[in-house]
């Protein structure tokens, strides 16, 4: 397995263990909210989003990625498409970040 189907698979079993949550306005208000491990944007979002997310993950102190495009997040949770995802459990985020890290590095 490489390291890209490695964090899109702990996606998926994050959203299946209902530790993540899809779409813009979940993402926002989970980030708010205190909740949020882990916030991570399609690289095809719209720069205005982006800017938007990484402006409140920045004050909120939660970690971001541009990961993928919004087909690729969409069905790794088993959606049409997504722009945000949000993984609300720590063990699931130090592995996606684990692997998206050791993806980059690569």
């Amino acid at each position: 397995m490489n390291k890209r189907d490695k964090a899109l698979s702990l996606i998926g079993l994050a959203m299946k263990a209902g530790r993540c949550k899809g779409g813009e306005m979940m993402t926002e208000s989970e980030v708010k909210s205190g909740r949020a491990r882990l916030v991570i944007i399609a690289s095809d979002a719209s720069d205005n989003t982006k800017k938007k997310f990484r402006d409140m993950c920045k004050f909120y102190r939660v970690p971001i990625y541009v990961y993928g495009d919004k087909d690729t997040l969409g069905h790794a949770v088993g959606k049409e498409f997504r722009a945000s995802l949000v993984i609300l459990d720590e063990g699931f985020a130090d592995g996606i970040r684990r692997a998206l890290n050791s993806q980059s590095e690569s």
